[in-house]
Formats: C-alpha cells, sequence, structure tokens
C-alpha cells in the first residue's frame, strides 16, 4: 500500500502510518490518568499496543484507520501526538456496525485545537469521493461518556450531533461493567455543509 497516499497532511499537523518509535510515547500517554479519565482504566503497555497494531490495520482493510498524530511545525515539529482517525466498531448496540472517528491525545497537546484540526481531516477522508481515495461513508459516529465534556465539545465543533434517545451502557472491556456512553452522529450531507460544499 501507498504510505504517502496513507499520510495525511493539516495546516500544523502530520497524520501518518505508526512507527515503532511512537509505541512508548502512546503507552505513557494511556499511563496517563487524566487522559484516561473517560476510560474505565488507564492501558498497561501490552494493550497499548495492541490499541496501536488495530488502529494501524484498519489501513490495510480500508485504507483509512487511526492515523499516529505527528506535529508538523513549531516547537514540537517531529513529535508524536497521539491519534486521530477512524475505527470500525462492531460490538452490539442500536447503531452498529459503525464507523467512529475519535482521537486520543498527550495532555501537553491540549488546548491547542488538534483534535478538532486532525479529525475534520479524518470526516474529509470518510465522507470524500472513493474515486479520490476517500471512503464514501454515509454516517460517521463518535462516542464518549456524559462526563467527557472537552470530547463533545469537539464533536459539536466538528457539526456531530446528538440525541439524547442515542445514549446507551457499553463495557469498553472484558471484566468492565457496562456504563452510560452518548453518541454524536453525522452524515454526508451534514458534513458537506459543515464544510461549506
Amino acid at each position: 500500500m501507498d504510505l504517502d497516499a496513507i499520510s495525511l497532511r493539516t495546516d500544523r499537523l502530520l497524520l501518518r502510518r505508526w512507527r515503532e518509535e511512537d509505541l512508548a510515547p502512546f503507552a505513557a500517554l494511556n499511563a496517563d490518568p487524566e487522559v484516561v479519565e473517560h476510560l474505565a482504566a488507564p492501558l498497561d503497555r501490552a494493550g497499548s499496543d495492541a490499541l496501536a497494531a488495530r488502529g494501524d490495520g484498519e489501513f490495510d482493510r480500508h485504507g483509512w484507520g487511526l492515523w499516529a498524530v505527528e506535529v508538523a511545525e513549531g516547537p514540537d515539529a517531529g513529535r508524536f501526538a497521539g491519534f486521530t482517525g477512524l475505527l470500525e466498531q462492531t460490538f452490539e448496540a442500536h447503531f452498529t456496525p459503525a464507523v467512529e472517528v475519535g482521537w486520543r491525545l498527550a495532555r501537553w497537546s491540549w488546548g491547542r485545537g488538534y483534535a478538532t484540526e486532525a479529525a475534520t481531516r479524518a470526516l474529509d477522508v470518510a465522507f470524500g469521493d472513493p474515486a479520490a481515495g476517500g471512503a464514501g461513508l454515509a454516517e460517521v459516529v463518535s462516542i464518549t461518556t456524559p462526563s467527557n465534556v472537552r470530547s463533545q465539545a469537539v464533536m459539536r465543533r466538528l457539526g456531530m450531533r446528538r440525541d439524547p434517545a442515542d445514549d446507551f451502557d457499553h463495557s469498553i472491556a472484558a471484566g468492565v461493567a457496562p456504563y452510560r456512553h452518548v453518541l454524536h452522529r453525522i452524515d454526508a450531507a451534514t458534513w458537506r455543509a459543515h464544510r461549506g460544499g
């Protein structure tokens, strides 16, 4: 697969396939209690590596997945910041199977608009014309907990909408009791209108 075709640029970021050197900072990010505050628990190194492998493996199946996010300019140029991208969700719920747009960024990168910037580029791929390398999806969802107001703010900035009737209970890992999640959605027509096209 053409790795250059999979890499994406935004004004300030490079979204790319994962590299071996991303795994240690990704594990540190996944062990940070503030970063994983709204998840069931921090990930150990094996769980962190497995998540990176799953997200990167989506590229081989679909041509899209969870891009590693690297800062492309300024004093942090070249620094790994986390991930943003698209992940197929097949767990049992009223809206699955579905493709989710998601992000997880290191605390040092918060407050800079990176999540919105990178997720915007991922949604351009999600709703893009397959003939031009897009996924041609009809709808994309995003999932978080009711208390994760920062991620919900990103979802709203992306033009996604929540219907409280879509809220659901979900367990994100084996042995973890289901707990409440909120669902945001956006369809292709709404995305094009949001982007001004």
